[in-house]
């Protein structure tokens, strides 16, 4: 069974920096990709980033893309999100997922969460 672990939020002011870490355990062979998802209060939860193992470029959206930066260190099994510039409404709770699928960029299994608070 796939698992996915996330740790790193906190509360910190605007401006600051956040890496958020996601262990994944359970696969035989690496994911072919890793999602990272924020869930603002009161909204419903969005895909952030689309981080292939393969290489290419990850995929960020407009909001984050100057800010926000997806890596893995392959040794060790864990994705990293690394957060600057951090503004009040990036407050949320940050999720990574995957699947087991080869083929297809796509998310059955979440990780519990870690909340990240950013005050003005």
């Amino acid at each position: 069974q796939v698992h996915f672990v996330e740790s790193g939020g906190g509360s910190v002011e605007a401006g600051g920096s956040l890496t958020l870490s996601c262990v994944a355990s359970g696969y035989t062979y690496r994911p072919y990709c890793i999602g990272w998802h924020r869930q603002e209060p009161g909204k419903e939860r969005e895909r952030i980033v689309r981080f292939y193992t393969d290489g290419r470029d990850p995929f960020y959206i407009d909001s984050v893309k100057d800010r926000f930066t997806a890596s893995e260190d392959k040794a060790k099994g864990i994705f990293y999100l690394q957060i600057n510039n951090l503004k009040p409404e990036d407050t949320g709770m940050y999720y990574c997922a995957g699947s087991d699928r080869t083929d297809l960029c796509v998310f059955n299994y979440w990780g519990q969460g870690t909340q990240v608070t950013v005050s003005s």
